[in-house]
């Protein structure tokens, strides 16, 4: 049986098939059940980005399963925070909710090469989000 999450998380960008989704492959694999991690886009691509992809592989966190998904409205009431890289005033904005803005480079059309340091950011970045949230979990 799985505790209930502290807090919930919707990673935004607008493709959902780079940042977004190496962000929330970060904090699954950090928080785990501890999280509720969902990540969605404004215009959802295809599929995942493989370079982002592979940049995830080559730390242990496989993303290749993941799909992009269309943001919704109910996705976005439902989080607690909701941190958006790059997708601008698409995302409705209801109150009591963290909103955080992550600026990062768009790995879109990058090789592993490039899609690297956008990944260290992220994985920067999630990890003081995990901090900030056992922070908070542990006042309740």
């Amino acid at each position: 049986m799985s505790a209930t999450p502290i807090a919930s998380v919707l990673f935004v960008c607008v493709h959902n098939a780079g940042r977004s989704q190496m962000a929330a492959g970060f904090l699954s694999h950090l928080a785990g059940e501890q999280v509720e991690v969902r990540s969605a886009g404004s215009l959802p691509a295809g599929q995942v980005n493989p370079a982002a992809v592979e940049a995830m592989k080559e730390v242990g966190i496989d993303i290749s399963h993941s799909t992009p998904k269309i943001l919704t409205a109910d996705a976005v009431e439902a989080s607690d925070y909701v941190i958006t890289m790059g997708c601008g005033d698409a995302c409705p904005v209801f109150p009591g909710k963290k909103y955080l803005d992550w600026e990062l480079d768009d790995p879109a059309g990058k090789g592993v090469e490039a899609v690297r340091p956008i990944r260290d950011q992220i994985k920067t970045r999630v990890e003081a989000l995990v901090t900030e949230i056992h922070g908070k979990g542990s006042s309740r």
